[in-house]
């Protein structure tokens, strides 16, 4: 997997922010590398033999970059059952670069000197929208133990119009760098304060078709492409 960029608030480069960027950088693959590792235990256990896999593609965590603020990271999901944007929390301390098993001494505190604790992850099957670049999508709140708590938003499900894997990757790819361009602050909440828990009628994002997501992203008249069959 490529290494994670890292999109930071602009500071005076000095030793300890590139340490900082680095190891948040490592954070956010490291995290990226378990939601892999999860989803491949997936499509080899409860989801072995059901019709809607694709037998040419595999599960990839694509492209998973640090939001500005470092409270999450955004990338895409391909699996062979779905394709996801996918924004993963990070603990407070990674944005700071800090020691992730130790006490957060820095963390925020209130008038009377309490903690503040971090926001809550959004339920399970709850949705608000998040600012993906300049464009905003509804993101379902996920989890699968022991992974945690996460967010997704359905792109593509089935994937049989996919060629093969190399195709799904280079349209993951192709959604993000479109999302991107020229624009900071992926994943960041379209709206602040707790956000609604507003339940659709299913909790899996990868259930809910999307092609008025693709027409977004992509334009009406054209659709990502599949390679060539070879």
């Amino acid at each position: 997997m490529t290494p994670a960029a890292v999109l930071l608030p602009s500071v005076p480069v000095d030793g300890r922010v590139v340490a900082d960027r680095t190891r948040l950088a490592g954070f956010v693959r490291e995290r990226a590398q378990a939601l892999e590792a999860l989803y491949r235990l997936i499509a080899a256990s409860r989801m072995d033999g059901v019709p809607i896999l694709h037998p040419r593609l595999e599960v990839a965590a694509v492209g998973f970059e640090a939001d500005a603020d470092g409270r999450g990271a955004s990338g895409v999901l391909v699996t062979p059952w779905f394709m996801n944007l996918v924004w993963l929390p990070l603990p407070p301390q990674a944005a700071r670069g800090a020691d992730l098993t130790a006490p957060d001494e820095d963390a925020p505190v209130s008038a009377s000197g309490q903690p503040v604790a971090a926001p809550a992850p959004l339920g399970l099957g709850c949705t608000r929208e998040r600012q993906i670049g300049h464009t905003t999508f509804p993101f379902i709140g996920s989890g699968e133990a022991p992974f945690g708590p996460f967010e997704a938003c359905s792109l593509f499900s089935p994937m049989f119009e996919f060629e093969d894997h190399a195709a799904a990757l280079a349209t993951a790819r192709a959604v993000l760098d479109h999302l991107r361009a020229g624009a900071p602050g992926a994943g960041a909440l379209a709206a602040t304060g707790a956000p609604p828990c507003t339940a659709p009628a299913t909790s899996d994002p990868a259930a809910v078709a999307a092609p008025s997501r693709r027409r977004l992203l992509f334009g009406a008249a054209r659709t990502p492409q599949a390679s060539p069959a070879r």
